[in-house]
């Protein structure tokens, strides 16, 4: 293999492969090994991408902010500013990951792990208020231009500026990935936003040698929309938690198919994801067993599951049973039903369906999951199918209309 002269940058994957042992040396050093819901590995990660985050922005802040004063370069010194605002997002998290670590109390039974959903929605309405901090000083450049003075200095600061930002953008996507933290993710994500806005800027700083324009303006207020979808993007992300999500399909899969695999459990319905914090989660379902099973049995059966869930997947789980007679007349006008009720909707499904008869009473008892966005009410769609089901049974029916727990 022939020698490489000491002034040729290293091939495009070699540094690639630097980043990645970077990376992963930081790791290894500081976070114990263990999995996204150990709350000593979420913390660890928390504390080491705060800790970076300070220490790598407090710097770019110091070396952009000298060089803009000098320069004269409002984009420079707005660039300094966001990478202050990242500083003080780093704090934050730090403290948000800190706090999310403590154990349940009296006062919080279900934990402290919400604040770090928190901590990643301040993040993020940080980044929106910075933003718009950069577009209003860049609209005063634009309308009383200042020309800024080129420097060797600057650009280089800035070259070393896009090369940190680029590390750190990938260093907390892995320790995102690693422990599924929104937070993170949007450091992450502020971190790619700010290789793009220092790249305008020094862009700006070249070209503006060269024309009498206002592109150190122009590239201030590119670089602040920029920064302004990056954050409103992050502020989606991490108010979801916060608000209630749904559960995953593919965790809701995984619990039907677990729960099923028992032969006395007929079905299970009305699946609720509790989200606490990452790794405080509840789920609660109804599961349909034999009405003429043995309520022992039965109660012992539902015990195990919960316990199951739990192992597996690192959730509390709370289950009610919902007996169920299964004989050729109830399955005949569950037929019905369902033939009904998905002429309505082709997704939507039905459970807890009883019948009730004695002297005049005929009344078919049950509940219909329809999907969102339905343009009929859940009153038109209750007398819709009372009256088909009237129609075509004679029964009176009792219906309950709901809406899935679950991620479309």
């Amino acid at each position: 293999m022939p020698l490489r002269r000491a002034t040729e940058r290293p091939p495009i994957k070699e540094r690639g492969h630097t980043v990645k042992f970077m990376s992963e040396l930081l790791l290894k050093l500081f976070v114990p090994k263990g999995g996204a819901d150990d709350p000593k590995v979420r913390t660890r990660c928390g504390l080491l991408s705060g800790i970076t985050g300070i220490i790598l922005n407090i710097l770019l802040v110091a070396g952009k902010l000298t060089v803009g004063i000098i320069a004269g370069s409002v984009a420079i010194i707005a660039d300094a500013v966001n990478n202050f605002s990242d500083a003080a997002s780093s704090v934050i998290t730090l403290i948000g990951f800190k706090l999310a670590g403590q154990k349940p109390d009296k006062e919080h039974p279900f934990g402290h792990g919400r604040i770090e959903y928190v901590a990643g929605l301040i993040v993020s309405v940080l980044i929106i208020f910075m933003g718009f901090e950069l577009g209003k000083s860049s609209v005063e450049k634009i309308i009383t231009p200042e020309k800024a003075e080129f420097s060797y200095v600057a650009m280089g600061v800035l070259i070393a500026s896009i090369l940190v930002k680029f590390w750190m953008f990938y260093f907390n996507r892995k320790i995102a990935k690693r422990i599924n933290s929104p937070s993170i993710k949007a450091t992450a994500t502020d971190s790619l936003s700010d290789v793009v806005a220092t790249s305008v800027v020094l862009v700006a700083l070249i070209v503006g040698q060269y024309t009498d324009l206002p592109i150190d303006g122009i590239a201030g207020l590119v670089v602040a929309l920029f920064i302004f979808k990056a954050g409103w993007g992050a502020v989606k992300s991490t108010q979801a938690p916060l608000l209630g999500r749904p559960m995953s399909k593919e965790l809701a899969e995984e619990i039907d198919k677990l729960a099923l695999e028992h032969d006395d459990i007929l079905g299970i319905h009305d699946l609720v994801y509790h989200d606490y914090g990452p790794g405080r989660a509840i789920v609660t379902f109804h599961a349909e067993v034999p009405a003429d099973g043995n309520l022992m049995d039965t109660h012992a059966l539902i015990d195990h599951i919960e316990r199951e869930i739990g192992e597996k997947f690192g959730i509390e789980a709370v289950i009610h049973m919902d007996p169920i007679v299964v004989d050729g007349d109830t399955e005949e006008m569950r037929t019905l039903v369902e033939g009904v009720v998905k002429g309505i909707n082709p997704e939507a499904t039905i459970h807890d369906l009883r019948i009730a008869e004695w002297d005049k009473i005929h009344n078919v008892y049950f509940d219909v999951i329809m999907p969102y966005g339905m343009e009929l009410s859940d009153e038109q769609i209750a007398e819709k199918i009372k009256a088909d089901i009237k129609e075509k049974s004679g029964f009176n029916a009792v219906v309950h209309v709901e809406h899935p727990y679950i991620e479309s």
